[in-house]
């Protein structure tokens, strides 16, 4: 009876794959760009709005506004998902859910700005 339990038990687990947990990075800012100056080929992506990016954002970022709802998600598409990717907006929230929907849609190295860019110590460019 035993030796049949332990069959089945290693049955299912052979059988029954696990899901795969994403887990978001949120770092703080000063971890965020330590690991940025350390990335080959890193993108830095504004999620704000263009009026948000305009009134101030991080050196080399690129501005998607996560609220163009299907031309965010077609340009974030056309991204490349073997890069990494440090995301930020205002607070952190909208850039919070812009990385879930990278994890999502595939991407891998998905980093979100703990505090958004309200809690940016460095310069902003204007």
């Amino acid at each position: 009876m035993r030796i049949l339990f332990f069959v089945s038990l290693i049955f299912i687990s052979c059988v029954s794959s696990p899901k795969k947990q994403t887990i978001m990075n949120e770092l703080l800012p000063t971890e965020w760009a330590e690991l940025y100056s350390q990335t080959s080929g890193a993108v830095i992506l504004d999620v704000r709005t263009e009026e948000e990016f305009e009134s101030g954002y991080i050196k080399n970022a690129v501005n998607l506004d996560i609220r163009g709802g299907a031309d965010f998600i077609s340009s974030i598409e056309k991204l490349d998902k073997s890069k990494a990717y440090f995301v930020y907006c205002r607070s952190g929230a909208r850039s919070g859910q812009a990385c879930q929907l990278m994890e999502q849609m595939g991407f891998e190295t998905v980093y979100n700005l703990e505090g958004g860019v309200l809690s940016w110590e460095g310069d902003l460019e204007e």
